[in-house]
This record gives C-alpha cells, sequence and structure tokens, in this order.
C-alpha cells in the first residue's frame, strides 16, 4: 500500500475491524484467570495488539502521524472493555467519535430511532459539539491540561482511570531520557490534582533496542519500574517490547505531535488520509506485517498482564461496590486457567 501523509483516517477503519472481529457481536471475553495456585491474573489479548500495531506498519504512518501510538490506545480501551468496563465510558471508544461522555452516549440510545435522536447524532458525528466531543481528551492537572491517551471519567465521578502511552522505534539513547523525564513530570501533574484516579504509563519500545542498545535498555527498564514504585507517580508501568517482521518499522519523523493546548476539542478529523471505504478491510487485515511481543525479554514488573491487573484492580478499590458491577462480576468469575 503505497505511503499517505495522513493516514488516521485508514487507520481508524483497520483498528475498529480487528477490535469488532476481537469482539462478535460486542460479546467481549473474561480476561480474568485462575493459575495452578489459586492466583488470578489477567491475560491481554496479545493476537489483538500484533495486529493493531501491524497497522501503521502497512500504511508506513510516521511518528508525527500519531498512528503509531494510537495503536497502544485502542488495545489499551479494548481490555478494558473486555474487563467489563462500559463499552462508552473507555477512551478512545470503538467507534466515532472517539470521545464521547457517558451520559450523552446513553441519552443516544435511549433516543435511538426517534427524530430527535438522528438528528442529535448528525450534529455530534458530523459537526461534533465543543467541550463534549473530541479526537483526543485533555485533562487539567495541578498546574496544567494533560493529554491522556486512554480514559475512564465521567461528569459526576472525575477521571477514574489515566493511562498515558508512549512509543520509541528508534533513536533509543538520543529519546529515552526525554521521555522518561516528561513521564514523571506529567504523572506529578495528574497525581496531584487527581490521587484517586488509576494513573498508568505504558511504553511501547521497538525489540532491537535489546541488541542495538543494550545499556539504554536496562536504564530504561529500571526506570520505568522506579515509576511505577513512587508515591507520586503512577500506579503501574508497562513496557511493550515490539518485534516486527521483515526489518518494518514507523518512519521515524521526529518526536510525536506537540500538544496543542489552545485547541478546542471538535470534531474529530478521522478521514484525513485514503478514504476507509476505498479500503478492503478484511483483505488488508489479512496482509498486515507481522508483530510479535517478546514477552520472555520484557522484566516481570512491567508485564502487560501485571500492569493491566493493577490498574483495573485500583479503579474497583476505589470506587463503591455499586459501581461497575460488571467489571466486579468478571473479576469474581475468573475461569481456571
Amino acid at each position: 500500500m503505497a505511503a499517505k501523509q495522513n493516514t488516521k483516517g485508514p487507520a481508524w477503519a483497520l483498528f475498529d475491524r480487528i477490535v469488532a472481529r476481537a469482539a462478535p457481536g460486542g460479546q467481549h471475553r473474561n480476561p480474568w484467570v485462575v493459575g495452578e495456585h489459586g492466583e488470578r491474573r489477567f491475560e491481554p489479548d496479545f493476537q489483538t495488539l500484533c495486529l493493531l500495531l501491524g497497522v501503521p506498519l502497512l500504511l508506513k504512518a510516521n511518528t508525527q502521524s500519531g498512528v503509531p501510538a494510537l495503536a497502544l490506545d485502542v488495545w489499551l480501551s479494548y481490555e478494558l472493555r473486555c474487563a467489563g468496563f462500559e463499552p462508552d465510558q473507555t477512551w478512545p471508544r470503538a467507534k466515532h467519535p472517539r470521545i464521547l461522555p457517558l451520559p450523552l452516549a446513553k441519552l443516544l440510545r435511549k433516543l435511538n430511532g426517534s427524530d430527535l435522536g438522528d438528528k442529535l447524532r448528525k450534529i455530534i458525528e458530523r459537526d461534533g459539539v465543543p467541550e463534549v466531543t473530541s479526537a483526543s481528551a485533555s485533562v487539567l492537572g495541578k498546574n496544567y491540561k494533560k493529554q491522556v491517551d486512554v480514559i475512564i471519567t465521567d461528569w459526576s465521578t472525575g477521571p477514574e482511570l489515566l493511562i498515558s502511552t508512549k512509543r520509541m522505534d528508534s533513536s533509543y539513547g538520543k529519546n529515552a531520557p526525554n521521555r522518561v523525564e516528561e513521564s514523571y513530570g506529567d504523572a506529578k501533574n495528574l497525581r496531584l490534582r487527581h490521587p484517586l484516579a488509576a494513573l498508568g504509563f505504558v511504553f511501547g519500545l521497538r525489540s532491537d533496542i535489546l541488541q542495538k542498545e543494550a545499556a539504554t535498555a536496562e536504564w530504561l527498564f529500571d526506570q520505568l519500574i522506579k515509576l511505577g514504585r513512587e508515591d507520586d507517580a503512577y500506579h503501574a508501568t508497562c513496557a511493550v517490547l515490539m518485534e516486527y517482521s521483515n526489518g518494518t518499522a514507523p518512519t521515524d519523523a521526529g518526536e510525536e505531535p506537540p500538544e496543542d493546548m489552545t485547541r478546542e476539542p471538535g470534531a474529530e478529523p478521522e478521514d484525513d488520509g485514503t478514504p476507509a471505504d476505498e479500503l478492503d478491510v478484511d483483505a488488508t487485515i489479512d496482509q498486515l506485517p507481522k508483530v510479535h511481543i517478546r514477552l520472555s525479554d520484557t522484566p516481570p514488573d512491567l508485564l502487560p498482564s501485571r500492569f493491566l491487573a493493577k490498574i483495573v484492580d485500583r479503579v474497583l478499590d476505589t470506587t463503591p461496590v455499586t459501581m461497575h458491577r460488571e467489571a466486579r462480576k468478571r473479576r469474581a468469575q475468573a475461569a481456571k486457567a
């Protein structure tokens, strides 16, 4: 497939289809299992993650497009829905608009099929509503607003879960210190205003760092682990070690696009590249480059399974038992592995 300057349109079409195939009819698997010794653990769907990570490789999406990092966001939101959280409550949602307050989503469901509902849906999906719908979520921390990549929030509760994601596919020694420094500042900014919210950090890292810059990898893993142990930083941190087939990798166009603190949220520019209706989505998914997650080389404290278990537990432990009933039910009904 030819490279496009803007790739979010076709990327979303592929992301949505991959997630839909992983949860047929909107029925998500229960990720909780019980091991041989009675321990409960969270088993992520790595097959779906690998497919999602193959999308930016196929589209040749560079880092400035935001698509490589978006693959992680889509997967984490999908895993939270598998854990039992409300589909419209986990952002980014599995459909446009990606950011939509849960009460408004419930209103649209109630008005479904009515003239008023059709009119309201057209306004939301076509024009967007400032401060209501958006392509991304920005949350006010202690001193400044911070774009948060994966979020559970509501008008009545405020943020309950805030996950930031980063990716690094090259220039490890140059970029790693900056990413760690940024993450420390962002964690403190968010934690001080939202001390009860589950705060997480996920770092997608190309596995060739283990061969090319082993010392940098060792240092980075150590810093990520410490980020998840500090009282004023994250409750959980994670490393996703990604191994690409045939030497493919996202084009490194420099840093990820900077956040625009002055832009008002509005309609999401989903179709800014190849129109989605020009894609044979299922056939394209079958052609995705292969990606493998190097779990055996990931430090135990940074495993995705541990991260997801800790972050879900944190949300459930800091909310009343009358909230998130499906998530509590799924955790309690963990199946034998």
